[in-house]
């Protein structure tokens, strides 16, 4: 049986838009910062995601791999959150599972797209 590179596509393409729905309903609705505005929240953990997105939603190998190097800096975040906040354990946690999903998928892609 083999695995064609559209289903990996499609996988890190839905946890995309899981993690980027998720960090735009996390910054503004559900747990909004009280020290720092909310433009500069969004700002700083949204303009990463956007930067490959273009080639990556045309399934560009390049653009692929980076948005799975892109993906590792929120698996760092969202285990670090996990880790140190006691309060808000549930966030962090799917970004976790959205960013290794993201990864692994965005990966796979390029790895099935080139043989």
């Amino acid at each position: 049986m083999t695995v064609k590179p559209v289903y990996c596509h499609t996988i890190a393409v839905f946890a995309y838009l899981g993690l980027f729905s998720l960090l735009m309903l996390w910054h503004t609705i559900l747990a909004p910062s009280k020290t720092f505005p909310v433009a500069l929240m969004l700002l700083v953990s949204i303009t990463p995601l956007l930067l490959p997105m273009l080639g990556f939603l045309n399934r560009q190998p390049r653009s692929c791999s980076w948005m799975a190097y892109v993906s590792l800096a929120y698996f760092v975040h969202g285990s670090v959150e996990t880790y140190a906040n006691d309060l808000e354990r549930l966030y962090p946690a799917i970004e976790l599972i959205l960013s290794l999903l993201l990864f692994f998928g965005a990966n796979f892609f390029v790895r099935l797209s080139r043989k």
